[in-house]
């Protein structure tokens, strides 16, 4: 066992084995929980969650917060049907065309909450929960907050597509999680997050720019939901100006779960992976057996408040053992 923990991680056994006593418990609740069609969902679910938990690991990790992602989703869903159905100005779009001008608006809101943050110098929190009400209410007018068809054969096809019977969505996420998960832990760009998540001053004094890392976070945030927000409206063929309205608070929920420190610093993509997969299966247990949504919104709270009190256990944890590193050394 003790080798198992060194191979694997002490937090992320306990992420695993969280995660087979919930499958067990919903199970024995109702036994549809443990079939391939109700696996394939959890996963479904888990890629959207686990495409934005992405951004959140990278931005948490340095210190920062995006509250956003739920209404750049939506918006972005939104558009990307709005350019292949009805066009703008006279102008009409095939989902080739669409899809980039998609993700050049996920740029620029990514460069918009970049600049609140360095510039205007607003707190994370605050300047992404300005750009959350905004892209949420852009999201309704484009559309005249109606949800808008997409009826574009290419475009549905993304939703419909699988591999191996898993949705290309799900496959979507898992090259993203091995990608930026490489980025993290292997690059100099993902030592410099830590860096500055670490110590921003010291980072600064080493010849690191937190401003310069901080907005190429905030603009891959910003391409991550745009792309969500595309195969989401794939899926559901059909731009959902509604849609996703608490998808940050998993996200965040996952990466806090997953070991991520949020005051900065600490974490990995291993341990977003296994919190992602945790949330999900919970929300979708309540769902089977029934839980009432009222219900699900103080499970959800509940669980959130149990990932930042190990937070804190942990952050406590280490503070301790680098008082003791210290006197050890004198």
């Amino acid at each position: 066992m003790d080798r198992l923990k060194q191979f694997i991680g002490g937090d992320k056994l306990i992420l695993i084995s969280a995660i087979a006593v919930v499958f067990v418990v919903f199970t024995s609740l109702n036994p549809n929980y443990m079939t391939w069609t109700n696996i394939t969902n959890i996963l479904v679910a888990t890629s959207l969650v686990g495409l934005i938990a992405i951004g959140e690991t990278y931005l948490i990790i340095a210190g920062h917060v995006d509250l956003s992602p739920g209404s750049l989703v939506a918006f972005s869903g939104v558009l990307s049907a709005l350019l292949v159905g009805r066009g703008i100005g006279g102008i009409q779009f095939n989902f080739y065309t669409a899809v980039p001008v998609t993700l050049l608006f996920g740029v620029l809101v990514g460069l918009m909450n970049a600049s609140m943050v360095n510039i205007i110098r607003l707190e994370p929190f605050i300047a992404t929960l300005v750009t959350q009400s905004i892209m949420r209410g852009f999201a309704y007018i484009i559309c005249d907050g109606k949800p808008i068809a997409i009826s574009d054969a290419t475009f549905l096809g993304i939703g419909r597509m699988r591999f191996f019977s898993i949705p290309l969505s799900v496959w979507i996420t898992i090259l993203s999680f091995a990608l930026f998960g490489f980025v993290l832990a292997r690059t100099k760009f993902g030592r410099s997050i830590y860096a500055v998540g670490g110590n921003k001053d010291a980072a600064r004094l080493a010849g690191l720019n937190p401003k310069r890392i901080m907005t190429v976070c905030y603009v891959m945030m910003g391409v991550i939901c745009a792309v969500g927000g595309t195969v989401f409206a794939a899926r559901m063929h059909s731009g959902q100006p509604a849609g996703n309205v608490s998808l940050e608070f998993d996200a965040i929920t996952a990466v806090i779960l997953g070991g991520v420190s949020f005051s900065g610093g600490v974490g990995s993509m291993g341990g977003t992976i296994l919190g992602a997969v945790l949330i999900q299966a919970f929300n979708t247990g309540l769902t089977m057996v029934n839980v009432q949504s009222f219900w699900q919104f103080v499970a959800r709270g509940g669980l959130l408040l149990f990932a930042l009190t190990s937070d804190y256990i942990r952050k406590a944890n280490r503070e301790k053992m680098l008082l003791s590193a210290s006197k050890r050394n004198k």
